[in-house]
């Protein structure tokens, strides 16, 4: 007898989702908290995780299309599991009808397996903790206590991504397949016609919506880092020895909240709506990372209180939590600035895109050595980088941007500085 898996809740305000990727087909064997799909709101892509064991039927919609939370999408055939021993003189319940209300039996999930030394029962409600209806099935028949469950919702309240990021963790890990050692770009394939759909589709929405509202201009000018190159080196292994992979957009990084300091107006948001420039006292630095579904900016909260250390663990957590889908959309909204960097694909300069609604953006290019005069007129090697800036022309003039960008070039020549 089939059963209908309708869409729980998937997050506070969320009412409809893209599907980006079916994980499972029909026929397959999907266990509890197995990903069944990948699928993308307006605020984050997230994995769906199944709350039953069972053999699937059909998939009803296809890549692409767009969904309705409650909406069915899938039918599955249950699988019975050993139930739990029931109380002396109790018979398990069988069930008499077609329902998504029922959960399935949990006792041979590996995520209940893994949750069964939790103290609170799982079976009753605990008024605690703030959660949809729909959350709460989901839990149950995953075998997750919603007490021990960090809540990212308004007020603390647990959305499903929530339970799904616990589900996640708790699959032992000899189940998941091995990560890829190095990111894998879809490079396409001759012949083909692909929907603009999932993730792709919101980037190209987000880059028009700022090319067409936005008068960019660019300034591009060479730093030199030879003694940013030098104090990375000597960093690194004690750092690495603490667990901290330091690259160079820990430098980056801390050079743009330094000039972001000294020219308020590019750490700034413009709306539309009312016409207003917002200069903000926050410095939430935006990433931007390549990822094998496409570009995403997860944001770095509070970067001018971190020290260079904490700036480098920190990019590095944002940066594998986007690369595993193990970003909360709030990871994903609401930076001040952007950086992005072209420098490991090899590239000297680019033209970036502003990160609507902010006002600027910088890129960075690769280091290379070239011969440069000294100031005797000699020629010594220099470590080069170009730095690429694009300014919202409404609000940052030439000549402020050329400001901003030399405060950037003056605090990466003297790294040192950045360290204090």
């Amino acid at each position: 007898m089939s059963v209908a898996f309708r869409v729980p809740e998937l997050g506070e305000g969320v009412y409809e989702a893209e599907l980006v990727e079916w994980r499972v087909q029909p026929g397959d064997e999907v266990r509890h908290g197995q990903t069944l799909a990948e699928v993308m709101t307006d605020k984050a892509t997230m994995e769906l995780p199944s709350p039953f064991h069972g053999v699937i039927r059909e998939v009803l919609i296809e890549p692409g299309t767009t969904f309705q939370v409650g909406q069915e999408i899938l039918q599955y055939d249950p699988v019975e599991s050993a139930a739990p021993s029931e109380p002396a003189g109790g018979t398990a319940a069988t069930p008499t009808s077609v329902t998504t209300e029922t959960p399935s039996p949990v006792a041979a999930s590996p995520v209940a397996v893994a949750a069964a030394g939790r103290p609170a029962s799982v079976g009753t409600p605990d008024l605690r903790v703030r959660a949809a209806p729909s959350v709460r099935r989901m839990a149950r028949s995953l075998g997750i206590d919603l007490v021990t469950v960090s809540g990212s919702g308004p007020g603390g309240r647990i959305l499903m991504e929530d339970v799904a990021q616990v589900a996640r963790r708790e699959v032992p890990t000899s189940t998941a397949p091995a990560p890829s050692p190095l990111l894998q770009f879809d490079l396409g394939q001759a012949g083909t016609t692909i929907p603009l759909a999932g993730l792709r589709r919101k980037v190209a929405e987000q880059m028009v919506r700022s090319v067409s509202s936005i008068p960019h201009y660019s300034y591009i000018d060479a730093c030199d880092v030879s003694s940013l190159v030098r104090l990375r080196d000597e960093l690194a292994a004690p750092l690495q020895a603490d667990g901290i992979k330091l690259t160079y957009l820990a430098f980056w990084v801390k050079a743009v909240v330094r000039a972001l300091q000294h020219v308020p107006i590019v750490n700034a948001t413009f709306s539309e709506d009312d016409r207003t420039i917002t200069l903000h006292d926050r410095y939430d630095i935006g990433i931007a990372t390549a990822t094998d579904k496409g570009l995403v900016v997860p944001v770095l909260r509070g970067a001018d209180r971190m020290s260079l250390p904490e700036t480098a663990r920190a990019i590095d957590q944002l940066v594998q939590d986007v690369r595993a889908m193990r970003a909360k959309p709030d990871q994903l909204r609401g930076s001040t600035f952007t950086v992005t960097s072209i420098g490991n694909f090899g590239g000297l300069a680019s033209t970036p895109i502003i990160n609507y609604p902010e006002v600027a953006i910088m890129g960075i290019g690769k280091i290379r050595r070239v011969p440069a005069y000294d100031a005797h007129g000699a020629i010594r090697p220099m470590d080069e980088v170009y730095l690429s800036f694009s300014f919202d022309h409404r609000i940052v003039d030439g000549a402020v941007g050329a400001v901003f960008a030399n405060k950037v070039i003056d605090s990466l020549r003297h790294p040192a500085r950045l360290l204090v």
